[in-house]
């Protein structure tokens, strides 16, 4: 079982690339080749899973399995990152939790949450208290607080809250359940450390530091998140798992009850261990995830994050789905546009409608009508020494394909809404308002930087498109 519970843990977090040291000094210093512009990376060394993330007095944080370590096979410790708008990130300094007494507890999946009313007592002076509940590998599940906005921890000396056992839980997750006035955790867990009845443990408590078992639904693989959306003015429950899958159900403050089949949160092919941020005003639900395997050669980092979501629930012809949309922010970056409405494209007729804009980092929203196409779509990065990335759609399948992923998308009163972020190592479908995402990375090649909008068959009847190039989120860590 120690075999299964690392290897749902790394999640292929080996190493088999060379990775370059930091030098600060160096004028493409957070602007390297295979650098993300607008999406977070680490400035050295490997990311993995979110950690915990939390949202408290305007900042937004952000928690992730880290290992500054390249030669390593496995995280031992949290990264941590701070942001005013979720596009604009400060890296402060890891968190290492690898020791505890005379054992050590590498630190795997976690949340983190605020003790707004000082429930556990650990509040010193004016800031509220931040804890964070993370895995100590055969440890159990532990705790650290801050009483500075998070700049500083400390560990709880009453570790761990739940004692390890064969049952290999981890990734706790953490929220306050208004119905039932108790604090939740969610833990995954293999019960009596089979692993044919994994699946997520609900816990709950009074005080923060006591947790009672509640109930088991089998059938997840990895941590999870569960939180609520408003439909209709009904209250719904959403369980995701690091699988990438939903469910949409009832939860009572013990049990969740399931109503819908299992879906999938993304179809690209990176996307991993989804988690939501706590403490969040208006009831908002922002969700970030890790976008597994993808490729950064030569770079002095592995690994990023994709786009940050703000999520939604919507009714479809195949019943209620978990919808995502980029957050709002990314105008106050744009540098160039181009805008075009009511235009006919025709195949060998028209030329590339978009072919005056191009670059490595791009927001693409249009509305199309496929009209007589049997294909179109956009191609990405191409250029004399490439072909380029495709995006592409067949209407008569109705079939959305990107970086070798496919997705059935029906159109919306016979038309095709996409909003498409390119950074220069990953490409973020989001079609019909977020109903289904596609989110890959892809390692193009350096200086091909054009742009294709085309048409097969017949006629691709553009509504209205908008492109606009994104400059560098990363200008401030730049030295």
């Amino acid at each position: 079982m120690k075999l299964i519970f690392l290897i749902l843990t790394t999640i292929s977090f080996s190493v088999a690339f060379a990775v370059k040291p930091v030098d600060k000094s160096d004028k493409r210093y957070y602007d390297e080749t295979y650098r993300p512009q607008f999406h977070f990376s680490p400035e050295k060394g490997i990311m993995s899973t979110p950690a915990g993330q939390f949202f408290y007095k305007g900042e937004y944080h952000l928690f992730y399995q880290y290992q500054p370590d390249t030669t390593a096979s496995a995280p031992s410790q949290w990264g941590h990152a701070v942001s005013k708008d979720l596009i604009q990130w400060e890296n402060l300094p890891v968190l290492n939790f690898s020791d505890s007494g005379d054992k050590e507890c590498p630190p795997y999946a976690g949340c983190a949450v605020v003790d707004e009313k000082n429930i556990t007592g650990l509040q010193q002076g004016d800031e509220k208290t931040i804890l964070l509940f993370y895995t100590g590998r055969e440890c159990g599940q532990c705790m650290a607080y801050s009483n500075d906005k998070g700049r500083t921890w400390k560990k709880y000396n009453k570790n761990p809250l739940i004692q390890p056992d064969k049952d290999n839980a981890l990734g706790p997750k953490v929220f306050f359940d208004q119905l039932s006035g108790k604090w939740i955790m969610t833990i995954y867990r293999c019960p009596d450390g089979d692993i044919n009845k994994q699946g997520i443990s609900i816990y709950n408590s009074g005080d923060l530091l006591h947790w009672d078992f509640q109930s088991h639904l089998e059938g997840f693989c990895g941590s999870a998140d569960l939180f609520n959306l408003t439909l209709d003015g009904e209250t719904k429950w959403i369980l995701s798992g690091s699988n990438n899958e939903y469910l949409i159900g009832k939860f009572d403050g013990r049990t969740f009850t399931p109503e819908t089949k299992s879906r999938r949160i993304d179809s690209g092919k990176n996307f991993q261990g989804a988690h939501a941020w706590t403490n969040l005003p208006d009831g908002k639900v922002i969700q970030i995830a890790w976008m597994r395997g993808g490729k950064f050669p030569e770079m002095p980092f592995n690994g990023q994050m994709n786009f940050p979501c703000e999520l939604s629930l919507q009714k479809s012809q195949t019943g209620i789905l978990l919808c995502r949309k980029p957050v709002n922010g990314l105008d106050k970056f744009f540098a160039r546009d181009l805008k075009k409405k009511g235009k006919n494209l025709i195949p060998g007729l028209k030329g590339n409608l978009v072919g005056a804009i191009n670059g490595d980092a791009l927001l693409i929203k249009g509305i199309f009508d496929p009209k007589t196409a049997d294909v179109f779509g956009f191609t990405f990065r191409n250029g004399k020494k490439s072909s380029g990335t495709i995006l592409k759609y067949e209407p008569a399948r109705k079939v959305l394909e990107c970086l070798s992923r496919q997705t059935l998308v029906e159109p919306e009163n016979g038309k095709l809404e996409l909003e498409i972020l390119v950074d220069r190592t990953s490409i973020e479908v989001f079609a019909n308002g977020g109903k289904t995402v596609l989110s890959s990375c892809f390692t193009p090649t350096e200086g091909e930087e054009y742009l294709e909008l085309w048409t097969q068959g017949g006629e691709l009847f553009v509504d209205q498109l908008e492109i606009y190039t994104i400059k560098s989120v990363w200008e401030g860590n730049r030295k």
